[in-house]
């Protein structure tokens, strides 16, 4: 649904907005939050529901969602606790989230059915009938209208829906545990998803999935903003699926220049960041493959990082050592200026996680995504459309920023391992979604990928799909190509040496 302005994502900007405004007119020698109590009533005004069967339980899912926006836990349901607790404590410009980073909302979940066959109104009745002939328990039969479906003894094979000529038979599921390639959604004794966060990477691709808005993520606007307000420089490091990302009127340089008003100190492009890390694993390629590692899987994405090494332990070795763009790009804003504060902007929630780890929670302080900028911008009444344009402070090439689409990985790998090595032959593959990530890795453990670069990808589309986008994959993926286009550089080699850059 992403790119789809749906009462979901009227809500959701709703909630960030309301919590961004009051951060940055709060007193902050005070900690009253008596603000958000009104908040559900003006996301959820007057007496009749809008999106439920009651207008009490929008508001009270309303509430839980401004916790979580807060970077707070959702509240037991079998006790009494009040809204604001918690919030005196996370009113701070330091880092306050901590897992689970994803959420179900119980009472918001509608308990979907996870896997059911059905007969739907297509059904001719015809006289073949081979649904009943390739049924193994006898499960199907025909009624006075159509084919009828013993739900009670059904295995859920699928025979019938592959054998109907009609297509008449459907098989569907739970959409939360369908986006989810990790199968971390299981059930709860009522029937709701829950999230098994012993295999949860973060993806987010569940929250975006579900058509109930029942899944929420942690957010660190608050503490931004207050971090912001206090006088400290905060240097914003931007991913480079940002370009499209907030309607075809606002450029790169529209949206940089609309960071730039948030207060921030400077706007970096992680793109520069992506180069880096292209140069490291093309030289880990040469140095490792075949003869120390069979294959060598990309390390940008977080989630099929943590993903393949949960998975697969006998190959994380495989994986890239290299740190991810933004934790290259953070370690060279800390180089600059250690005091900084660094928050990094981009379509990924398991950025958030990732932040969590030791080794990079020193350099990046605070991650948002772009639904959540959108919300601050809201909140501050920024039209990006009506702004100048501000150039990118960090060179880049063009394959740096085209790491944010499917498949930009490994050609920006591979282009220099061809520098170092003419000759060398790069057989790749790449997998977009943890599902396909799944069947990559078992061919790898088969041994049938040896000798190849092996680009991972959590989200439908790269970077450009997920889960804290705004526009829809094609048109961003369009939209990324264009910026890339204009870079002066064609690969990392090509970008000039920038560690003399200052603060």
């Amino acid at each position: 649904m992403r790119g789809i302005f749906t009462p979901i994502t009227k809500i959701r900007r709703q909630v960030f907005t309301e919590v961004a405004r009051y951060a940055y007119e709060r007193d902050l020698t005070e900690n009253d939050f008596n603000y958000f109590y009104e908040s559900s009533y003006r996301i959820i005004p007057g007496e009749v529901a809008t999106y439920r069967d009651s207008v009490f339980k929008e508001r009270a899912i309303i509430r839980e969602r401004l916790r979580l926006a807060m970077g707070l836990p959702l509240r037991p349901t079998d006790t009494h606790l009040s809204l604001t607790e918690g919030m005196a404590e996370c009113a701070t410009a330091e880092k306050h989230l901590s897992p689970p980073l994803i959420n179900v909302i119980p009472f918001a979940c509608e308990a979907c059915p996870t896997d059911t066959i059905k007969v739907s109104n297509n059904c001719r009745k015809c006289l073949a009938h081979p649904c009943t002939a390739v049924c193994p328990v006898k499960s199907v039969s025909i009624g006075k209208h159509a084919a009828v479906i013993d739900q009670d003894t059904c295995i859920k094979c699928g025979r019938c829906v592959d054998a109907c000529p009609y297509h008449a038979i459907e098989r569907f599921g739970r959409p939360c545990a369908e986006a989810c390639g990790a199968d971390a959604i299981t059930s709860d004794e009522l029937g709701r998803a829950r999230i098994d966060q012993e295999k949860c990477v973060a993806c987010g691709l569940c929250i975006v999935s579900c058509p109930f808005a029942a899944i929420a993520d942690k957010s660190e606007i608050f503490q931004l903003i207050t971090a912001i307000r206090t006088g400290r420089k905060v240097y914003a490091i931007v991913a480079p699926a940002f370009a499209g990302q907030f309607g075809p009127l606002a450029t790169p340089g529209k949206i940089i220049s609309g960071i730039k008003q948030l207060g921030m100190a400077r706007v970096l492009g992680v793109a520069w960041g992506a180069d880096m890390g292209s140069i490291h694993e093309a030289e880990e390629f040469l140095a490792d493959v075949p003869d120390k590692r069979p294959f060598l899987g990309t390390s940008c994405c977080p989630a099929w990082e943590l993903f393949a090494k949960r998975t697969q332990p006998t190959l994380a070795h495989c994986i890239s050592d290299s740190h991810a763009p933004m934790v290259v790009t953070a370690q060279k804003v800390k180089e600059m200026n250690p005091d900084a504060l660094v928050v990094f902007i981009g379509p990924c929630i398991a950025k958030k996680l990732e932040a969590l780890e030791d080794g990079v929670r020193p350099y990046v302080d605070y991650v948002i995504t772009y639904e959540e900028l959108m919300g601050i911008f809201a909140a501050k009444e920024i039209e990006l459309s009506e702004l100048p344009e501000s150039p990118e402070e960090t060179m880049a090439s063009r394959d740096g920023r085209g790491y944010a689409v499917a498949g930009g990985v490994a050609q920006a790998v591979i282009e220099c391992i061809k520098k170092r090595a003419p000759d060398r032959d790069v057989p790749f593959m790449n997998a977009e979604t943890l599902s396909e990530c799944k069947k990559m890795l078992a061919l790898a453990k088969a041994g049938k990928v040896d000798g190849y670069l092996l680009e991972g990808m959590a989200c439908p589309g790269g970077c450009v799909g997920g889960p804290g986008t705004l526009s829809r994959i094609p048109r961003a993926t369009a939209a990324v190509k264009a910026f890339a286009k204009e870079s002066l550089y064609l690969t990392a080699d090509d970008v000039p040496d920038t560690t003399a850059d200052k603060e």
